[in-house]
């Protein structure tokens, strides 16, 4: 198993397409290095570098044979704060 980090991203602009799409080419490279041809693809959390990352991934001569979501989805949620009285 390979993972990225957005290494030399600092700040407001590890949120970003660009620092996505260069985690997930760094992380490709380290596992085609390795002998990795088909990955299954596991996404989390909303933003906008989810598609940058996964075409990055692509772009990088991977074959993909999953995109999955795994982002945690409350059943009910917490308790919301009591109303204001004003």
């Amino acid at each position: 198993m390979v993972f990225g980090r957005a290494g030399r991203v600092q700040g407001a602009k590890k949120g970003t397409p660009y620092a996505a799409g260069q985690c997930a080419e760094a992380a490709a490279k380290e596992a085609g290095a390795l002998g990795v041809r088909k990955v299954e693809v596991r996404v989390s959390g909303p933003g906008p570098g989810r598609e940058s990352a996964i075409r990055s991934i692509q772009n990088a001569g991977l074959d993909i044979l999953s995109i999955r979501d795994i982002t945690p989805i409350p059943h009910n949620g917490c308790r919301s704060p009591k109303q204001r009285r004003v």
